[in-house]
């Protein structure tokens, strides 16, 4: 089966039931894999950073090998069975349907008055501390959430699916569980932890800005402010500690016409972030629903301009 047309049917597999509950999730099968080789790194290299290089080579050559030997196997028992494989490792890298659907329900307690539901769900998606957010708060929690997701867990696969097939959404994947498991600039992991934050925003480079790139576009067809998403885009995206991130929640503020960033929380200690975007107007939950529409539509760009370019490549 031609991998257009296995992308295609791993985008409508996640579109329609998103991730699959009762099957062992890759990405905590790769995090298990990520805390057991960091055991056996630190014990057996003394430098925190060649220990966690020596991890991350190690887990995407585990994660590499195991897909491969999947497809390979299955093509050899029958060539659908390969396409199967293919398409299910596709798949599980996408998560579109799943970040909706949690953004939303923050949504839903937000609309039916219930602040600490939604307090509650909000804080499954995001690493702030949420027990202190307003309505306000809980909002833009889960539209920057839902913004810089909008590569890591949706456009991004899709992208790396089409120039590296099921091994490079896989691998993809890999890098992104890596960082979110030992990206941390705190004592543990500020060595340990420098390959797999630095190869994240490696991996992530192209896609953010071809996602940021799209946002525009989208808000046009939804009728959001594509001028000022643009606008606001070109002059804050670099106010963001995150060189990719920030692309993406400017592109998304200035489409929606309101202020992200700001004050957070995190176990108890303020932080402080540079705002993105100008406060046209106060946040409010329907801005969930905004994001997660300019989040469907910036997918479905992605995917078609990726169509186009493997038809006209032939």
């Amino acid at each position: 089966m031609p991998l257009e047309y296995q992308i295609v049917t791993a985008v409508i597999l996640d579109l329609l039931w998103g991730d699959p509950r009762r099957l062992p999730h890759p990405v905590k099968l790769i995090g298990r894999l990520a805390l057991g080789g960091e055991a056996l790194t630190r014990k057996l290299i003394p430098a925190p950073r060649l220990a966690g290089i020596s991890t991350v080579i190690g887990v995407l050559a585990a994660v590499a090998g195991i897909c491969w030997g999947l497809i390979v196997l299955g093509s050899a028992l029958h060539p659908r069975l390969g396409d199967a494989f293919s398409i299910l490792i596709i798949y599980t890298t996408l998560a579109a349907r799943d970040l909706a659907r949690h953004s939303g329900e923050v949504y839903e307690s937000l609309a039916g008055g219930h602040l600490p539901g939604a307090r509650r769900r909000v804080g499954m998606i995001v690493g702030r501390d949420t027990d202190v957010l307003d309505e306000p708060g809980v909002t833009r929690a889960a539209v920057e959430s839902v913004a810089e997701n909008t590569a890591d867990g949706v456009t991004a696969p899709l992208i790396f699916a089409f120039l590296g097939g099921p091994l490079g959404a896989m691998l993809y994947k890999a890098v992104n569980t890596l960082d979110s498991t030992f990206g941390y600039k705190n004592e543990r992991y500020r060595e340990f932890g420098w390959a797999a934050a630095r190869l994240d925003d490696l991996v992530n480079y192209l896609p953010a800005r071809l996602t940021a790139a799209f946002i525009p576009a989208a808000a046009l067809m939804l009728g959001l402010n594509a001028r000022n998403s643009i606008r606001i885009l070109m002059r804050d995206h670099r106010r963001h500690p995150s060189p990719n991130s920030g692309l993406l929640e400017a592109a998304t503020a200035g489409a929606l016409g309101v202020q992200l960033g700001g004050l957070n929380h995190y176990f108890g200690q303020p932080s402080a972030r540079p705002t993105m975007g100008d406060p046209l107007r106060p946040l409010e939950p329907q801005d969930i629903l905004r994001v997660n529409r300019l989040m469907f539509t910036t997918y479905a760009l992605i995917l078609a301009g990726g169509l186009a370019l493997m038809l006209a490549a032939g």
